[in-house]
Formats: C-alpha cells, structure tokens, sequence
C-alpha cells in the first residue's frame, strides 16, 4: 500500500478546463522545457489541451498533487498525455493512481489498448510505465525517426 492509499485520495474526473488540471500542466511544462531543451518547441505543438475531454487529477485535501489525461488514438485505442506529479509528490504511488483510472476510464468506453510517447530523458516515466505492463513499440505518428522519444502501448 502506497503512502497515498492509506491517506485516502479523491481521484476526479473531469476535462481540460480543470484549473487544478491546468496548473499542473503548466508545472509540467516547465520541467519539459528544460528536459527537452532545443527540442520542447517540437514537442509542445502535440501537447496542447484543446480537445481533451478525460482528464484524471489526483487531490490530497485542497492540493492538486497528480494529473494525467488520454484523447482518442483509434478505433480501439487511446493516447495517454500528461502524466504529471510535482517533484514533492513523487514517489508515492500518485502516477501509478492517475494511470491506473485512466486506463479504467478508458476500458469503461470500450478501448481495448492505450498508447503513449514519452521522452529518453524522462526515466522515472519510463520506469512507471513499464512496471505498469506497457512495453515498447515502434515509434508512432509525428514521433516517427525521433531519436529521443521512446512509445509504449498496453493492451487490456
């Protein structure tokens, strides 16, 4: 049992007007710019919020401590985005919440697999997702011969 089980979250779903959802996304930004350094102009041109309309944020009382959100890939698919816990939060069991209603949310609709890119200089997300059961894939789309992404699916 992870800290934040025994503390009891409120996981809400909601959208990307969430102002708890927003503020993180801009926490999370800030951390890619610097990751991604030259290359956050290319990234952040397929992270923008329009058009999300499931989005999971974790509360701890009033504070917004997780977040992440999925969009329609295909058919049967969803893209998971926006996976985000701030730097005092980690390590608490808070990503592995966010994407697990994710993807409960997203079976609800009837998907049967979720997608997702993320960045080599991100290990601690590559860490989760794999401990989660995403394995890697080719890379899809716009990330296609992009050397610093890595893509991972999970099939339900």
């Amino acid at each position: 049992m992870t800290c934040m089980e025994r503390r009891n979250p409120q996981l809400i779903r909601t959208d990307a007007s969430d102002p708890a959802f927003r503020e993180l996304v801009a926490e999370l930004d800030k951390d890619l710019a610097i990751r991604d350094g030259s290359e956050h102009a290319f990234f952040a041109q397929f992270n923008k919020l329009d058009n999300i309309r499931h989005v999971v944020v974790v509360m701890d009382g009033q504070v917004a401590v997780g977040c992440g959100a999925f969009k329609p890939f295909d058919e049967d698919a969803v893209e998971i985005k926006r996976m985000y816990v701030p730097p005092t939060q980690r390590q608490k069991g808070i990503a592995s919440l966010v994407l697990g209603e994710l993807e409960r949310w997203a079976q609800q609709l009837g998907y049967q697999r979720c997608v997702l890119e993320t960045g080599k200089k991100q290990p601690e997300a590559i860490a989760l997702y794999t401990r989660r059961g995403y394995h890697l894939i080719p890379n899809y789309g716009q990330y296609v011969g992009v050397e610093s992404s890595v893509c991972f699916e999970k099939r339900f």
